[in-house]
């Protein structure tokens, strides 16, 4: 019940204490202690921006006891998933989609851990995004089907489906300097890391499954399109109009690269038995054709390889469009990806940027490569290229 005597700052108070009470939330405890809470008027229901958490004042007044720990566990969740920061590209494409992606994620999780009614969402909490559908996926997966089911229908995003009990401060995360934004990234792993060592100790029975939050989730689509819009941008000439980046952060205004021409995109497929099935392949060559259509590049190159390169396919401006229809797979055998660098330079072959796709299981070391190569790994979260950049994928991300 409504405890009447406590004020919305009390009852706030009280609601933490009775969450780190719980040994089901003991590995919360070092999360719960991060930023500031504050009970406000001018915020209608409730947000943080990754650190800090607002509550309004009526909204936290029309709830009880239980509602309330629902909340603030929601607003905890959030901030232990990092979602203000990991999942900010969404934000950037569709504010309200992004919203609904992560609160779907806590929810169904939440009302499963409390079966028992330590905390519930019902009352003004119901009108919350919980579905059965999304149980087991990451945010990124549940906002690419919201955006689907949007284009499909309603075209917006999720309207008309439920909508959120709480506001999501993305602006005020990203206006916190980078030193704070990598303090905060250091503090919740911490508390993350002496949360799951003490339910440990403790047997608490709480959620030990902390270890997985330490290695920030990365959508592979996101990741393959700032590696190649990053490496693949020329620069025949520059413009004032649009800044370089790569400055801006030093405080200094530059001029930004622009390019008619690109180089070749290399898509190197490992044809040794990896476990990067026909449909993950095809995924991946698909995003990469769309994004070399984007930045104009001259070709896309694909080099099918096992021990040696079995197969060499260039395409070029509209034979970019038929590449998935025509593209023949060839190879098998062995794993020796060094084949791939060493034909290119026989070849004299100008790549802007090379992808290979692999399971990680090589039969020799990462190659000597002269260009920017990106890993796309499939079904080995161990393998650690020491060239590089890499991008760990799994079947169910598809």
């Amino acid at each position: 019940m409504i405890s009447a005597k406590l004020t919305p700052e009390q009852r706030l108070q009280k609601a933490v204490i009775d969450i780190m009470a719980n040994p089901r939330y003991v590995a919360l405890s070092g999360v719960l202690m991060i930023g500031e809470r504050k009970i406000v008027d001018g915020v209608p229901t409730a947000c943080t921006n990754g650190r800090d958490e607002f509550y309004g004042r009526e909204f936290v007044e029309s709830l009880n006891d239980r509602q309330l720990r629902f909340l603030v566990l929601h607003e905890v969740y959030h901030k232990l998933y990092r979602h203000l920061t990991t999942w900010r590209w969404m934000f950037d494409k569709h504010q309200q989609a992004a919203n609904m992606a992560t609160d779907y994620v806590i929810n169904i999780k939440l009302v499963d851990d409390n079966k028992d009614k330590f905390a519930t969402m019902d009352g003004n909490l119901s009108r919350g995004c919980l579905d059965e559908k999304y149980r087991g996926w990451d945010s990124a997966k549940v906002f690419h089907d919201l955006m689907q089911n949007a284009e499909e229908s309603d075209g917006g995003g999720g309207e008309g489906r439920p909508q959120g009990f709480d506001e999501h401060d993305w602006d005020g995360a990203q206006e916190m300097d980078p030193e704070e934004q990598n303090a905060l990234a250091r503090e919740i792993d911490e508390a993350i890391r002496q949360g799951a060592m003490i339910a440990g100790k403790l047997g608490s029975g709480g959620d030990r499954s902390f270890d997985d939050l330490l290695e920030t989730k990365i959508d592979w689509r996101e990741a393959l399109r700032e590696f190649i819009t990053t490496t693949c941008t020329g620069s025949d000439y520059s413009t004032w109009r649009r800044p370089n980046r790569r400055y801006v952060g030093a405080g200094m205004y530059m001029p930004s690269g622009i390019s008619e021409q690109i180089g070749e995109i290399v898509i190197a497929p490992d044809m040794s038995g990896s476990t990067f099935t026909p449909t993950m392949m095809r995924a991946i060559m698909s995003e990469v054709k769309g994004i070399a259509e984007t930045v104009n590049a001259d070709a896309i190159r694909v080099l099918y390889w096992d021990t040696e390169v079995c197969a060499d396919e260039r395409y070029e401006g509209d034979e970019i469009k038929n590449l998935m229809g025509t593209t023949k797979p060839m190879g098998g055998g062995g794993t020796v990806v060094q084949c791939v660098p060493d034909y290119i330079a026989k070849h004299q072959i100008k790549a802007q940027a090379v992808i290979v796709l692999t399971d990680g299981y090589l039969g020799g070391d990462w190659g000597n490569w002269h260009h920017p190569v990106l890993w796309a790994v499939a079904g080995n979260k161990s393998a650690r290229p020491s060239v590089g950049t890499t991008i760990h994928i799994e079947a169910h991300d598809m």
